[in-house]
């Protein structure tokens, strides 16, 4: 119990304070506009797509597929990226739910460093009975070999 706690305060609060603080500044191809921005935005555009063809797997390709993953909402944490899809799964394609269609706005981008990246922005489902619900996130990023992911997502929903 404690260990949950000091791991949920360290990525809620420490993490992107150490990210800020250790990572050297990207070089200039790098700032808003630049390729990792664009190739960060790819990951966001293509989940949006896979999600609104109720491709939950397509959807999560822009996560760490990793035990090491985190995601917070709901006053909740789910540690890692099969927890993560569970999560999805039970609330928005079993019985009785819909995924609706998903739209992502706001996006603000700020690449830290050549591997780290901190995004924020705005999400909202429409669904099919009018029902609009929206809210916010903010997201953590890390460059692997194979591109983006999303390491840390901390998602609020008004």
């Amino acid at each position: 119990m404690y260990r949950q706690f000091v791991l949920s305060f360290l990525a809620c609060c420490c993490l992107p304070i150490f990210l800020l603080a250790t990572i050297e500044r990207a070089p200039a191809q790098d700032e808003p506009g630049g390729n990792d921005s664009k190739a960060i935005e790819r990951v966001l555009h293509t989940q949006q797509v896979a999600w609104n063809r109720h491709d939950l797997e397509g959807f999560m390709a822009g996560y760490w597929r990793s035990p090491e993953l985190t995601f917070f909402s709901g006053a909740k944490e789910q540690n890692g990226w099969q927890a993560t899809m569970d999560r999805y799964l039970a609330t928005y394609a079993s019985p009785g739910h819909e995924m609706g269609t998903l739209e992502f706005s706001g996006l603000r981008i700020e690449v830290l460093g050549q591997q780290a990246a901190f995004v924020r922005g705005e999400w909202k489902l429409t669904m099919s009975d009018g029902k609009k619900p929206h809210g916010l996130f903010t997201l953590v990023f890390r460059k692997f070999p194979e591109g983006w992911k999303i390491v840390h997502d901390h998602t609020s929903a008004e």
